[in-house]
C-alpha cells in the first residue's frame, strides 16, 4: 500500500468514525434528524476543511469529493437507527472520537509533509486536523470542548505524540503507510488507556504559603 493509499484509507475511516461522534452527541442532546445531520456533518469534517485551507488545497477535499460528505450522511443514518441505549451514549462516543483522533492526526500529518511543510508544522497541523471536528462539534452542541475541559484526561496530547511519529517516521527508511497505520492504533489506544486511567496534563505550579 502507497502513502497515498493509506491517507485516503484512514481518511475515510475517520471521517467515518467521527460523524458517528457527531451524530451519538447529537442524539445524546436530543436533536432531531436534522440536528444529527449537521454535527455530524460538522464533525467529520471540520478538522480536515481546516487543514485544507491552512495550506492552500482550496477547495478543501470535503467539497471536491462526493464521498467525504455522503460517508457522514451514511454514519448518521446508521447511527439514528442502531444507535446504543441512551445509558452508553456517552462512552460509545468517546471510543469513537479517540478512533477519529488517531485518523485524523496521522492524515493532517501526513499531507502536511506532502505540501512541504516542515516536521514541526506539520505535527502542528495534525494535531489541529485531529482536533478541529470534536471541538466544532462541542462548540455547535453547546458543550465545554473536550479539549479545554479543567481536569479532562488527555487529548491533544495522545493526537501529538501520533503526528511526532509519523513526522519522524518520514526521515527514516520506515515504510510509511505502515508507521500511519500503527501510529493511528498508538493514538486511539493512548487515549483509551487514558480515559480508563484518568490521566490528565500537569497545571501551572502554584506555591502554597506556609500556615501557621
Amino acid at each position: 500500500m502507497s502513502v497515498y493509499a493509506a491517507h485516503d484509507v484512514l481518511e475515510l475511516v475517520g471521517i467515518y468514525v467521527f460523524a458517528t461522534s457527531g451524530a451519538l452527541m447529537a442524539i445524546r442532546k436530543g436533536f432531531d434528524v436534522v440536528g444529527i445531520l449537521i454535527l455530524a456533518e460538522v464533525t467529520a469534517l471540520g478538522g480536515g476543511v481546516l487543514r485544507d485551507l491552512i495550506i492552500g488545497d482550496i477547495p478543501p477535499a470535503a467539497f471536491t469529493k462526493t464521498s467525504y460528505l455522503l460517508l457522514p450522511m451514511l454514519a448518521a443514518a446508521v447511527t439514528f437507527f442502531a444507535h446504543p441505549v441512551v445509558e452508553r451514549l456517552n462512552t460509545t462516543m468517546l471510543v469513537f472520537d479517540a478512533a477519529g483522533l488517531g485518523m485524523f492526526c496521522v492524515t493532517g500529518t501526513l499531507k502536511a509533509l506532502d505540501y512541504g511543510l516542515g516536521s514541526f508544522q506539520a505535527v502542528v497541523l495534525g494535531v489541529t486536523t485531529a482536533v478541529g471536528g470534536g471541538l466544532l462539534r462541542d462548540i455547535t452542541a453547546r458543550e465545554t470542548p473536550t479539549l479545554v475541559q479543567v481536569d479532562t484526561d488527555l487529548y491533544s496530547i495522545p493526537a501529538a505524540a501520533g503526528a511526532t511519529l509519523v513526522a519522524a517516521a518520514s526521515h527514516t527508511d520506515l515504510p510509511l503507510p505502515a508507521v500511519a497505520v500503527g501510529a493511528a492504533i498508538f493514538v486511539f489506544l493512548f487515549r483509551v488507556v487514558a480515559m480508563m486511567r484518568h490521566w490528565t496534563a500537569p497545571r501551572a505550579w502554584e506555591r502554597h504559603r506556609r500556615t501557621g
